[in-house]
């Protein structure tokens, strides 16, 4: 007798076992008389607007690839999170299902102290739209004093392409420009966020001739690994390998990280962040 695991039976599985974990009462339905915990196939496939027919083949393995549209029903028949929804979506269809962009108005404590536990590393959460939302020191002693904008200006692309300062510290403006704008593009349709990007492209490219060009030429980069070196008003020239990381669970947000590229640079940065340090009071 086989033994395979397939896609189907995966899937019937986890529906089975979602519904077993539902609480009746919670929806309102009586628990008398069930031989079986949770919700009926019946009550899940009503909730679902499908024939129980066919919630009962999803089940039993013999359904066939249900549609998208029929799992979003399922997953909210069943109240599946975020996460159980794209387990869902990669036993129905073998592929996550499309991220639905919500904007952010910060990041969580957590987030916050791995931030501050990289001295004399910038490190800093952005958008898809590229927006900055969260930084730690290093950052705003090197890169920017982000506290000091208002906050529909703490936007890369604002500075890139709008702040003489931001051009003249990069080595070369032109490649650095090219790579972020790819950057964005590709940011915002990974997160779903391209409808929303719409009034922040119009406004570069009324602000910025350069960026207009470049958005029209449809070249999309990725971060891999790469240095990126500065002339940095105080410091002058300085190195830093940078990586980008995805926030789990949030497909808005990434955080790009700037490590010194030697022990000389993360020395200076740490001489000039002591520098700065506000005397005791």
């Amino acid at each position: 007798m086989s033994t395979s695991i397939t896609n189907e039976s995966l899937l019937g599985s986890y529906l089975k076992d979602r519904r077993a974990k539902l609480d009746p009462a919670a929806f309102g339905l009586s628990g008398a008389r069930r031989r079986t915990p949770g919700l009926r196939r019946e009550e899940v496939a009503q909730r679902a607007n499908i024939s129980t027919t066919w919630y009962t083949w999803l089940e039993q393995g013999r359904g066939g690839a249900p549609s998208a549209d029929v799992l979003d029903r399922i997953s909210g028949a069943l109240m599946l999170t975020d996460v159980e929804r794209e387990h869902l979506y990669l036993l129905g269809l073998g592929r996550p299902p499309e991220v639905r962009y919500r904007a952010s108005d910060g990041i969580t404590p957590r987030l916050q102290r791995v931030l501050d536990a990289l001295e004399v590393s910038p490190a800093v959460v952005r958008t898809a739209t590229w927006d900055v939302v969260a930084w730690n020191r290093a950052a705003s002693v090197v890169l920017k004093d982000y506290a000091s904008l208002p906050r529909d200006q703490r936007n890369i692309l604002r500075m890139i392409f709008g702040d003489p300062r931001a051009r003249a510290v990069q080595y070369d403006w032109e490649s650095v420009a090219r790579f972020v704008v790819g950057a964005f593009r590709a940011d915002a349709a990974r997160a779903g966020a391209t409808s929303q990007v719409g009034d922040l492209v119009d406004e570069l490219c009324r602000l910025s001739p350069e960026f207009e060009a470049l958005w029209r030429d449809n070249d999309v980069s990725s971060y891999g690994e790469h240095v990126k070196h500065l002339r940095h008003p105080i410091l002058g020239q300085i190195a830093f390998e940078y990586s980008s990381f995805a926030v789990d669970g949030r497909p808005d947000l990434g955080m790009v990280i700037y490590n010194p590229a030697t022990p000389a640079d993360a020395e200076r940065i740490r001489s000039l962040m002591m520098s700065q340090e506000s005397p005791p009071t």
